[in-house]
């Protein structure tokens, strides 16, 4: 199966019934409609991938090259055409908030074309790539789940505090510390890719996508859909 993909932003969680009495607890995504702004192509770009975009964004936000990357104005064109180029091809729609590339073969896509969810009405399972909800700079015991100190017996006034974290008895020598100790910093904010979840169901009307299990990131924070490679 060739793999699709599709941007789209997190609603919330909610849960449905099965047809035996069974309760799913599901993720609603609002899967696009998305534009296809650019084609990759190998002998241009070096690889193969589709950009998408999502979600329209108000011309007086957006700033010049936003615009012109959907749109190409008459001034450019006249300025290329008179150099003697090629006016690169425009998805001529509004300018996007959120862009990704889908790196599949671009048999079958064209420049300014709409995916919609319906693309998903066949497929069981997806991976959901997001950003977590950030935590700021978090301690030992919230950022790892460290145990801390003890409560009593002479720990004073550090019970959550890592506890030894010198080189020489923790890391088996070397004189200094060793690359991936756990210690406190900053929790979350960062991509995360949630792997294998079932599709539950393709609501085609209203574009929602309903997704077994929790994925990455706030509700209303944007998230990338793609077929998973992993049965």
């Amino acid at each position: 199966m060739s793999a699709k993909g599709i941007l789209g932003r997190k609603v919330g969680m909610s849960q449905i019934f099965t047809e035996t009495g069974d309760c799913v607890p599901v993720t609603v995504i609002e899967a696009g409609p998305c534009h296809v702004l650019q084609i990759r192509t190998p002998e241009k770009d070096g690889y193969s991938a589709v950009q998408l975009g999502f979600r329209d964004k108000p011309r007086r936000l957006a700033i010049r090259s936003e615009r012109g990357h959907v749109s190409a104005e008459l001034k450019s064109k006249r300025s290329t055409k008179r150099a003697g180029g090629e006016a690169v091809a425009k998805a001529n729609c509004e300018p996007k908030r959120f862009i990704r590339e889908l790196r599949v073969a671009t048999e079958g896509y064209s420049v300014g074309q709409e995916l919609k969810v319906d693309q998903f009405a066949d497929v069981k399972s997806v991976d959901v790539i997001g950003t977590s909800k950030g935590r700021g700079f978090a301690g030992v015991m919230k950022r790892h789940n460290f145990g801390g100190q003890r409560a009593t017996h002479g720990v004073k006034k550090c019970h959550r505090h890592p506890g030894g974290t010198g080189a020489l008895a923790a890391d088996r020598g070397g004189g200094r510390m060793k690359k991936g100790k756990k210690m406190a910093g900053q929790y979350g904010n960062e991509r995360v890719t949630s792997r294998n979840l079932k599709v539950v169901k393709v609501d085609l009307e209203k574009n929602l996508l309903l997704i077994r299990g929790a994925i990455p990131g706030p509700n209303g924070g944007y998230v990338f859909v793609r077929t998973t490679n992993k049965y």
